[in-house]
């Protein structure tokens, strides 16, 4: 369902240093192959190990639904392996690569930090989350990788308030950023570990055709290794 807000022009911009958001980068026929690809590998590991689930944390089972491509997290041993109670983490799909560089190239318009890794990034790893429309994720780094490749995240379904903080802690001050289906926002440089979350998921705000009736999905692709 469309809001007031979506006929304000929302140029391309860096929000901050190495922090890229690419306003409607995707559009409706873009966004539904990837949720329909997603939702394809999520069916086909669906009764496995690697089936997309809520994950258990020390402090709580989280709100988000998870799937991983490429690499899985293990959360109780802090790590990344391919392959998990004897099933093969299926690769990350070549659409996939093919769309990391296309948003590294448009971002590093913008940011030189950015701009350094649009040839030699590696999409190792893709992380597919689902919010429903009730579901968050506290403010957290993205500190597990390696290297220090920029992360590349992608928006399908309700709009979510996308909060960016330091890289030292959670306290403000906080950059929130309304992501809309079809929205990309990439991380990197100087600002590669900052802390980031979503508060709040905007219900009954996904558009028509982009493979959602409601919820979210965020996509992020990860390069792990050097």
């Amino acid at each position: 369902m469309p809001t007031l807000f979506d006929e304000l022009p929302r140029p391309n911009v860096e929000v901050t240093s190495g922090v890229v958001h690419l306003p409607n980068f995707l559009d409706l026929g873009a966004q539904e192959k990837l949720v329909s690809q997603s939702r394809e590998i999520a069916r086909s590991l669906a009764k496995t190990p690697l089936a997309m689930a809520k994950p258990q944390l020390r402090s709580g089972q989280m709100s988000v639904h998870m799937l991983t491509i490429g690499r899985h997290w293990v959360t109780d041993q802090f790590r990344y392996v391919q392959e998990l109670g004897g099933t093969r983490v299926p690769p990350v799909p070549a659409e996939f690569v093919e769309l990391a560089h296309r948003t590294l190239n448009k971002a590093g318009e913008l940011s030189d930090s950015l701009k350094a890794w649009s040839r030699t990034f590696r999409p190792e790893m893709v992380l597919v989350n689902y919010y429903e429309p009730t579901a968050s994720m506290n403010l957290h780094q993205d500190g597990y990788e390696i290297s220090e490749a920029p992360v590349i995240s992608i928006s399908i379904g309700d709009t979510a308030l996308f909060r960016l903080g330091g890289t030292e802690n959670r306290n403000k001050p906080w950059h929130d950023i309304p992501l809309l289906s079809g929205d990309v926002i990439i991380f990197g440089g100087a600002n590669r570990r900052a802390f980031h979350g979503v508060p709040k998921i905007i219900a009954d705000t996904a558009p028509l055709g982009c493979g959602l009736k409601q919820g979210r999905i965020n996509i992020t692709i990860r390069q792990v290794d050097l």
